[in-house]
């Protein structure tokens, strides 16, 4: 199997992966998925993709990951493997991913902080007098 390549993002992360047929071992920035997410619960963000699939140990994958905060990251990196799955055999794949949601780029961006005030929405305090 040739490499597989794709691109995940989430608010300001964006995770690129490299996917090929291997033994299942998952390598962000040359760290292992243990070492760069520390959290479990990140951990099961990054491989709800293999385990809804069924290839938890059949690929081997490499990440470049920058930009954004863990969650964001491990939720880009979710997406992309997501999207390299549907690669690699879109018919086997994509309906048990898109069932789950994990094909979909989740749009929401940081509003940005308007002129004249502390943040996007927020107001300095009204007085009256």
């Amino acid at each position: 199997m040739e490499t597989i390549n794709a691109l995940g993002r989430r608010k300001s992360a964006v995770a690129r992966v490299f996917v090929n047929s291997g033994k299942g071992n998952i390598t962000i920035n040359d760290k292992e998925v243990e070492a760069y997410f520390v959290d479990p619960s990140l951990q099961y963000i990054v491989k709800q993709p293999l385990t809804v699939t069924n290839t938890l140990g059949n690929f081997d994958i490499k990440v470049n990951l920058v930009g954004g905060g863990i969650k964001g990251q491990a939720e880009a990196l979710r997406l992309a493997i997501a999207r390299a799955l549907c690669k690699i055999d879109s018919e086997a794949y994509r309906s048990a991913l898109k069932k789950e949601g994990f094909l979909s780029r989740d749009a929401r961006e940081v509003e940005r902080k308007k002129p004249g005030q502390p943040g996007a929405r927020r107001r300095f305090q009204f007085s009256k007098r």
